[in-house]
């Protein structure tokens, strides 16, 4: 059985058993049920998988933000190609998170429900402006991770990478240690990840135990403004962007497309969609391969606008359970973190959770709160996925054709690359 039909399988138990405590009444405080099982074993197998999750942040942002920023090459040989693919990459990202928190706010998931979180959890009050922008540069980076303290980790570690780009040779050894110990955290996020189906039992029944039917109300409300302002993003915003930037017909991109998003559904992995994307950008969409070499692989690396639009909702809508109000610097600090962040998170499944808890923590939000999500993330993150690669692709046109490197001819011929790529997907 797949992860996630594990998954899957776990939420809906979870269901079950939480609505079956709940309508009978066994959760009474002192109950055996309540004592035992709600606050005792799914409390502690949840709460463990929830520290899991923390304890991978730190480690696994240096880490992979470092070689993101690494990964880009030699920053003065980048030239204007590299420029406007890492400028477009980051706008869209911003304009994904602002949109989805806009669409979350405006229908108010989750509000109403007024979770109560562990006894030591208080929402933090908004740091002004000022202070939020001096705490960026860290008085020292140890401390900050210590701390996890976000925001001033990312910088440490982005600051970090392009002083190894700028050293060059004497620092490859150090620049092939860090991409190791980046693998291993990957391996890590992927050990941690295979015990998410009871993790997600025992949290979803602790939930429902404690909430009944409302809670489950709101996260089918949750699912719905996710997949809203994830096609959104996909059919309106990035085609948009396309035909403002580049004058290409949208319908065209969108039927071109198709087959690679298929593809990127079914494998939930922006980096293992890369060689059919590269193909699908190159002989369907006519982007010369000097561009789409270095476009599509940089977007897998950087561009997460998918996962940014998971973070914005899923933000609101912890914010709404546990009643917490983040006001406007709180929801400016979640963009920029995801902005930020978008520049080493992984293409892998299960990176965005880890990326999530790091926003939580940031703003004041109760970590255990992704364990109310955690059980449809597997399944919206296949939606994300295809928003993500459509995004590399859109970018890598744009730019090809700012720089006359794209085949109009190609792009509107609707068989061009057509047979190469049904072959690609279906040896994938």
């Amino acid at each position: 059985m797949s992860t996630t039909m594990k998954v899957l399988l776990g939420m809906a138990l979870g269901i079950a058993v939480g609505l079956i405590i709940n309508l009978t009444g066994s959760n009474v405080s002192g109950s055996w049920v309540n004592q035992y099982l709600t606050n005792g074993l799914f409390h502690v197998v949840g709460s463990m998988f929830v520290n899991a999750l923390k304890m991978l942040v730190v480690p696994l942002v240096f880490f992979s933000l470092v070689c993101g920023v690494c990964g880009i090459g030699d920053i003065k040989l980048l030239g204007r190609i590299g420029t406007k693919a890492f400028v477009l990459y980051l706008m869209t990202t911003a304009i994904a998170i602002a949109s989805a928190i806009f669409f979350a706010s405006g229908l108010g998931i989750g509000e109403g429900m007024n979770a109560v979180a562990n006894n030591s959890f208080t929402g933090k009050e908004a740091p002004p402006l000022s202070s939020v922008i001096i705490n960026i540069v860290p008085s020292n980076p140890i401390s900050a991770m210590a701390k996890g303290e976000m925001l001033p980790v990312i910088f440490f570690s982005i600051v970090f990478g392009v002083s190894l780009l700028m050293v060059g040779r004497k620092a490859d050894s150090v620049s092939s240690f860090i991409e190791a110990l980046n693998e291993i955290m990957m391996k890590m996020v992927n050990v941690i990840m295979a015990v998410a189906p009871y993790a997600v039992f025992c949290l979803i029944a602790k939930a429902i135990a404690n909430l009944g039917l409302d809670l489950l109300e709101q996260l089918l409300g949750y699912v719905l403004v996710l997949i809203g302002v994830l096609l959104f993003h996909l059919f309106v915003t990035l085609q948009i962007i396309l035909k403002l930037m580049s004058g290409l017909n949208p319908l065209t991109f969108i039927r071109k497309m198709r087959s690679t998003q298929i593809f990127a559904f079914s494998t939930s992995s922006s980096n293992a969609t890369i060689p059919v994307t590269l193909r699908t950008v190159t002989d369907r969409l006519g982007v010369k391969n000097s561009v789409a070499s270095f476009t599509v692989p940089f977007g897998a690396t950087i561009n997460m606008d998918g996962t940014a639009i998971m973070q914005g909702v899923a933000t609101v809508f912890i914010a709404n359970i546990y009643n917490v109000d983040l006001g406007m610097m709180g929801y400016l600090t979640v963009i920029l973190m995801a902005v930020l962040a978008s520049i080493g998170t992984a293409g892998v499944p299960g990176v965005g959770l880890i990326m999530l808890s790091m926003v939580f923590a940031q703003v004041g939000l109760p970590i255990e709160g992704i364990g109310l999500i955690l059980g449809v993330d597997r399944l919206l993150d296949m939606i994300r996925t295809a928003v993500n690669i459509s995004g590399d692709a859109v970018v890598s046109a744009v730019v090809a054709k700012s720089e006359g490197q794209l085949d109009e001819s190609v792009y509107n011929d609707p068989d061009a690359g057509h047979h190469t790529a049904k072959t690609d997907s279906g040896q994938a």
